[in-house]
């Protein structure tokens, strides 16, 4: 009888490390880390250590860096790169960039297509910094929307997932 006790004890002090051991958060063991196609090459890295940004707070979020270069052809009209996250047990993922709602969000957004698209095209990757990403995010998606000349009316889009494995 204690031998069926202990085995079933056991069995559920297994189960229960097993589960908890598949909670997980979206933290990288090593950075940066990076992902790319023939077009775009996306990497993230950890934030910079500068005391006028914002800096992780243990619990609440981690702040990091991404790094996009164009791999293909120079020939970019317009580029725009988006980031999201995810929300446990949701289906819904929330941008970590926005605008300031005193602004004209959609004619400087106009503008920064083309002056990133200009940017990129030269050769110079696009830098951000430092964004804050919760620790409770699995996943963090950057998108990347271009048109490119020849086919100015067609935009592409291309998606790189960072996620937990």
């Amino acid at each position: 009888m204690r031998k069926k006790r202990r085995i079933v004890i056991l069995l559920f002090i297994f189960i229960y490390i097993g589960l908890v051991s598949n909670v997980s958060a979206l933290t990288f063991d090593t950075l940066p880390v990076e992902q790319s196609s023939q077009r775009w090459s996306v990497e993230i890295s950890e934030g910079v250590d500068d005391n006028s940004k914002q800096r992780s707070q243990f619990g609440h979020y981690d702040t990091r860096s991404l790094k996009v270069e164009n791999m293909g052809e120079n020939n970019l009209i317009t580029a725009e790169i988006s980031m999201y996250r995810n929300e446990p047990k949701s289906t819904t993922k929330y941008a970590l960039q926005g605008c300031p709602e005193a602004l004209d969000c959609k004619q400087i957004s106009e503008d920064q297509k083309h002056t990133l698209a200009a940017q990129l095209n030269n050769g110079s990757p696009y830098n951000f910094t430092d964004f804050i990403l919760a620790e409770k995010a699995t996943e963090l998606e950057v998108e990347i929307t271009w048109t490119e000349k020849g086919n100015e009316g067609r935009p592409l889009k291309e998606r790189f997932v960072f996620s937990e494995e």
